[in-house]
């Protein structure tokens, strides 16, 4: 049992603390309280994808080729399925976006992102995206893939003045025909990948990074083009949190 002058000195850290927060607000404004921008769960049986963050950023179904998204049972409510692996010049393609927002740029702040995802490993590909704001190749980035036919899912950030990838890989698969949820966390000079609540990979990344873009926010790939690096299983419960 913890001694009761224990329990009085954490009591009375925690009060000064409170304190120093009181007394100087932009030590308070410098810790932001952490907030959801961006929230889909894909249980509502209507043509629009809401926000249900309450941000307003409704997904529109941008597709080509026929590509079409199939709700999918998971729990007590609805996924959604992404076409099948595909070869050729006409495969379907089919992305989720939003447009862009200042709301979805974290600039330095701390970001979190994340899915829950189910793929077979008779699936897998070189390159499928997601959710992702940003381009890396001509601007900054976050993003969430599953790259490979090992299955493995990986984070992305690119700063907005150093266009370089800072990826984490996971160091277990998602390709086993099961739901997963994974997530993409930064904060300060730490950038990690979980899966299923459990922190899989991490690397260091500099403090200064920042992601400001003009890039829509996209589920399902980078657009309806060829090379698209198009999703094919099927995705729920996608969130942005920023702060």
């Amino acid at each position: 049992m913890r001694s009761r002058t224990y329990t009085l000195v954490v009591a009375l850290a925690a009060g000064l603390v409170a304190h120093a927060f009181r007394a100087d607000p932009a030590l308070a404004a410098a810790t932001p309280t952490p907030v959801v921008v961006a929230k889909y769960s894909f249980d509502a049986r209507s043509s629009a994808i809401l926000d249900e963050s309450g941000k307003g950023h409704t997904m529109t179904l941008v597709t080509s080729h026929g590509g079409v998204l199939k709700p999918v049972v998971h729990g007590t409510g609805q996924a959604l399925e992404f076409p099948l692996k595909c070869s050729g010049r006409t495969c379907p393609h089919v992305v989720l976006q939003s447009p862009n927002s200042a709301d979805l740029n974290p600039g330095v702040l701390s970001l979190a992102y994340g899915a829950t995802v189910r793929l077979a490993r008779s699936q897998t590909s070189k390159g499928q995206n997601v959710v992702q704001k940003g381009y890396s190749a001509t601007t900054s980035q976050y993003k969430l893939q599953v790259d490979g036919s090992a299955g493995r899912p990986s984070c992305v950030l690119v700063d907005d003045k150093r266009p370089t990838i800072k990826l984490v890989r996971s160091s277990v698969t998602v390709a086993d025909g099961g739901w997963h949820t994974v997530e993409c966390r930064r904060v300060g000079e730490t950038f990690s990948i979980l899966v299923d609540g459990l922190a899989r990979g991490a690397r260091k990344i500099p403090a200064t990074l920042s992601i400001t873009n003009t890039g829509p926010l996209s589920i399902g790939g980078k657009g309806a083009y060829r090379d698209n690096d198009q999703f094919q299983g099927a995705v729920d419960d996608v969130w942005v949190r920023i702060g």
